[in-house]
């Protein structure tokens, strides 16, 4: 065989349980691999995937994961380039900020595209390293604009399967297909103050341009799994051949990050939060209907979920929350205790924000003292627009592309056309998950970057893993330990909502 062939791997078996892609690097490639190693799906996050590799590489990649896996990608002169353009023996000094990554645009210089195939090759070639089970990435259809060199890393690294969210992914099938064979891709990019008429805005990813003959002559094509929050998207995606899934994730509106709004009228209860209903109940049995695997997710996390999620026809359960808080979770370990300590003590509160996040869809935040939670953090913070992973192309009066974010500062927002209302109580999100990840920038003055925190509401698997014997004496526990728990004896489904 070719050694730039790639042999198809044999088709694994389904798992029954999904670890969630959660947050920036809060499922990396340990907490993936952990799961991996039980015989379930392990999941990277691929969100921001090019700054957090950057900064690893500037902390001096003190275990030498990083470059371990760099030795491993096919193109030794592109590795070479990254770790000219990051790496920093020993480590940057802790008072020094982190050095800008270029933000996406709808033409991204070779050098940021080359950064992201490598960052999410090295991701899931992490994830993969040292066993035989099956790992995935997931995605944000949201952030759209990476998509396809991500895709692109997370295939030469032989991910098993690709997971979508956050809008509709109804061309990842294509991509998939296309950054298999080795050919040009291309995606339709969404741009506010785009007409009916107007030329197409994409982004095009060229492999062969990138890679030239150290692009493998054929890459296996991943298995997709649609994240979706009703029978109604599901059965537009099965129902059209280019868009077809191998499966869906069904999410319901108890799920950490974002959450899709309320089907009906938009409603709020006195506390502010979006108010769900019978309409936002998926239509499992419809679901079902079309014959193609899926897995439950949104409180369905407890003793024996994977045999009640069977029950009701599912392939099994999707769980982020008890594994955000395990301990091979990329979650800062100041921050897990924290949340962990409010959950046993029964003090934490998390809540569902329609505002916080700059996409507009609603955002579950923990309050916890520190974090972007509180308003006095917020205020006190230089807003500041560096990452730029959320920010939204939008056609210029001249018919240039440009790009805003109702997080970055005001009057640069206000200037772009942006409306001053539409900024009010947004929060950086990208600078905030990353210092969850405990990847926070340091700003002039010493000051550095505060964290955001979001998580699920359901902490009922938590609290029953990290109580201790007496149920509130918090003790560590592991990947493994949360998938034995959700293998246990059958139980009870949860409420119909809770879907």
């Amino acid at each position: 065989m070719d050694a730039m062939t790639r042999e198809p791997r044999p088709a694994p078996a389904l798992p029954t349980i999904i670890q969630g892609g959660m947050g920036v690097a809060v499922s990396d490639w340990a907490l993936a691999r952990a799961v991996s190693r039980t015989g379930q799906l392990g999941v990277v996050s691929g969100t921001a995937l090019d700054v957090v590799c950057a900064r690893r590489l500037q902390d001096g990649d003190p275990d030498g994961h990083v470059r371990r896996a760099l030795s491993h990608f096919p193109d030794a002169a592109m590795a070479r380039r990254v770790m000219r353009a990051y790496y920093v023996h020993g480590g940057n000094d802790p008072q020094v900020p982190y050095a800008a990554v270029p933000r996406f645009t709808v033409t991204p210089p070779v050098a940021l595209q080359e950064l992201v195939v490598v960052a999410a090759f090295c991701e899931v070639w992490l994830a993969r390293e040292g066993h035989e089970g099956v790992v995935g990435i997931n995605l944000l259809r949201k952030i759209e604009m990476p998509l396809p060199w991500v895709l692109l890393g997370a295939l030469l690294a032989g991910v098993d399967y690709v997971l979508v969210g956050a809008g509709n992914p109804a061309e990842v099938p294509g991509l998939l297909r296309g950054l298999a064979r080795g050919d040009d891709v291309e995606l339709g990019i969404r741009a506010q103050g785009a007409r009916s008429g107007d030329e197409p805005i994409v982004v095009r990813c060229s492999p062969r341009q990138l890679l030239g003959d150290r692009l493998p002559r054929s890459l296996a094509e991943p298995r997709f799994l649609a994240i979706v929050a009703s029978a109604d998207l599901a059965r537009g995606l099965a129902g059209d051949e280019a868009a077809r899934p191998f499966g869906f994730v069904v999410e319901g509106p108890s799920a950490g990050g974002h959450n899709a709004p309320p089907r009906g009228p938009r409603r709020i209860d006195d506390r502010g939060e979006p108010v769900y209903d019978e309409r936002d109940v998926a239509d499992l049995a419809g679901i079902a209907r079309l014959g193609l695997p899926f897995w439950l997710a949104g409180s369905w996390a407890y003793p024996g979920s994977v045999a009640g999620a069977r029950a009701l026809g599912a392939t099994g359960v999707q769980v982020g929350t008890a594994f955000a808080y395990c301990a091979e979770s990329g979650l800062d370990p100041a921050l897990k205790r924290a949340v962990v300590d409010a959950a046993l003590d029964g003090s934490l509160q998390i809540r569902s924000d329609w505002r916080v996040s700059p996409t507009g869809f609603p955002f579950r935040v923990v309050e916890l003292e520190g974090t972007l939670s509180d308003p006095s953090v917020v205020a006190a913070r230089r807003a500041v627009c560096d990452l730029g992973a959320l920010r939204a192309p939008f056609l210029r009066p001249d018919g240039a592309v440009d790009y805003r974010c109702p997080a970055e500062p005001l009057a640069m927002y206000v200037r772009k056309g942006g409306r001053p209302q539409n900024a009010e109580g947004r929060v950086c999100l990208c600078n905030g998950l990353m210092a969850a990840a405990g990847l926070a920038q340091r700003r002039p003055g010493g000051s550095v970057e505060p964290p955001m925190v979001t998580s699920g509401s359901d902490f009922a698997l938590v609290r029953l893993l990290a109580g201790g014997p007496d149920g509130t004496q918090r003790v560590d526990y592991t990947a493994a330990d949360v998938v034995t728990s959700l293998r246990a004896g059958a139980q009870a489904a949860p409420a119909p909502l809770a879907v």
